[in-house]
């Protein structure tokens, strides 16, 4: 998985492996074995908000990014884990 964009840092993920990618962050599968499983969701009934560098006007992106509420829960560990525990403690920030 390379997260960053076209320069970005290619990570090997493995079996158990669990990626929450926050909003904003650009990531691309570069390849993967066919028992890889990628699940997609969206905070609210949310979709995915494509953009494009240099196609997109930058400030709506960060506007929309902004505006991306709190999860839930943790998609690991449940209503609490380390996903909702940092995500406060950056928002406290």
């Amino acid at each position: 998985m390379r997260f960053g964009g076209d320069r970005g840092v290619i990570v090997d993920l493995r079996a158990g492996d669990v990626v929450v990618i926050p909003a904003g962050v650009a990531h691309k599968g570069e390849a993967a074995s066919p028992d890889l499983l990628i699940v997609g969701a969206y905070p609210g009934g949310r979709g995915p908000d494509m953009q494009i560098p240099g196609k997109c006007d930058r400030e709506l992106a960060l506007t929309n990014i902004a505006a991306v509420p709190s999860p839930g829960g943790d998609p690991v560990c449940g209503t609490s884990g380390p996903l909702t525990e940092r995500w406060r403690a950056s928002a406290q920030r």
